[in-house]
């Protein structure tokens, strides 16, 4: 059981880390940035 968990986690880490850098490849960074900046204006009342 507790291997199965170890592997588990291991996997989804090393998902987590090929979806970033898919993401980074494709120069998606900026979009995200952009989006996660207007959320924030929009919470403060700005945007």
């Amino acid at each position: 059981m507790k291997r199965r968990h170890i592997v588990f986690t291991i996997l989804a880490f090393v998902t987590g880390i090929a979806f970033v850098a898919i993401g980074a490849y494709r120069n998606e960074v900026a979009i995200v940035l952009k989006k996660a900046v207007m959320i924030c204006l929009e919470c403060i009342g700005i945007g």
